[in-house]
């Protein structure tokens, strides 16, 4: 049973998510826990009911939270889980909580290359493992050596990449796990040259993206040899709005929140725009962006 009083993290109730969230929306957690670090969050996990609804967050990117908020419990590593190091000469372990962009630097700082993309991925390491996120040609399971998980009861697991099925934004085996953190296996290479592909690859995301904007990151998955943003600005749709959701002008597969989006703005901007694509090409655009909770 869960012993409040033995945590170290905070637990908090009915906390809005959209504070929480790159898009800025979704309704409340009905709770919501912030660990002080992986041994408070094991300790917490095991102290949950059977059953309890776990959820987690990183830094709130490619998520839609609806409305009416989430039923269970959150877990929050945004500052947490955030221990990163050289384990020996090619590897690195990285917990769940770290900020693929402060991967990709780590590791060139440190003459290690294979990593530079994460500084294109605006979310954790713990949501890059989930969804195989990607960027600029590269993916997170690419690098990948072994991971640690965590499941409801509190139990944890050290898995080889081989135990999972990965594809491309896909990863299958988890199976009730979760991602506490990973390994990365990389190449010797040279820091300056690794410091100035990430300065480009900078520089092409911050060109062709809004990154200034709340967006979730990219929507959709780019289907089978094309690209989702091409269709979808085929489809004329650039600029087109639901609310105060809107087709962004800059990059056609995101969405920005002008302001005074809800999540049903967002889905129903989603939809609509699955629906012109497929009308007009034929195609069923896959969303990358992983949408939970309870609608109002």
């Amino acid at each position: 049973m869960l012993n409040e009083t033995a945590l170290k993290g905070t637990l908090l109730t009915d906390e809005p998510l959209a504070k929480y969230t790159s898009w800025r929306v979704g309704g409340p957690a009905q709770r919501m826990y912030i660990p002080e670090n992986k041994a408070d969050l094991i300790e917490f996990i095991a102290g949950l009911p059977d059953g309890e609804p776990l959820y987690w967050i990183g830094l709130g990117s490619n998520l839609l939270v609806r409305d009416g908020g989430i039923k269970g419990t959150v877990i929050n590593t945004r500052s947490r889980l955030k221990e990163m190091y050289l384990m020996d000469s090619e590897r690195v372990y990285v917990e769940a909580g770290v900020p693929c962009a402060h991967v990709a630097r780590f590791c060139s700082d440190l003459g290690l290359t294979g990593a530079e993309f994460l500084a294109g991925i605006p979310g954790t390491m713990g949501g890059a493992l989930k969804m195989n996120a990607g960027a600029f040609g590269g993916d997170t399971w690419g690098i990948v050596d072994r991971v640690e998980m965590i499941n409801p009861r509190g139990e944890v697991a050290l898995r080889d990449h081989h135990e999972f099925e990965v594809a491309y934004r896909s990863v299958k085996g988890l199976d009730q796990e979760w991602f506490l953190s990973a390994q990365l296996k990389l190449a010797k290479g040279d820091s300056d040259a690794s410091q100035q592909h990430i300065k480009a690859l900078l520089e092409k995301r911050n060109a062709s993206q809004p990154t200034n904007r709340p967006t979730c990151g990219s929507v959709f998955k780019n289907p089978p040899g094309d690209f989702a943003a091409r269709l979808i600005e085929a489809c004329g749709l650039k600029g087109y709005a639901v609310g105060g959701a809107v087709v962004s002008e800059k990059h056609a597969n995101f969405i920005e929140n002008r302001g005074s989006a809800t999540a049903v703005d967002i889905e129903a901007l989603i939809e609509h725009i699955q629906t012109q694509v497929q009308t007009q090409f034929g195609i069923s655009l896959q969303t990358e962006v992983c949408r939970v909770g309870e609608k109002a």
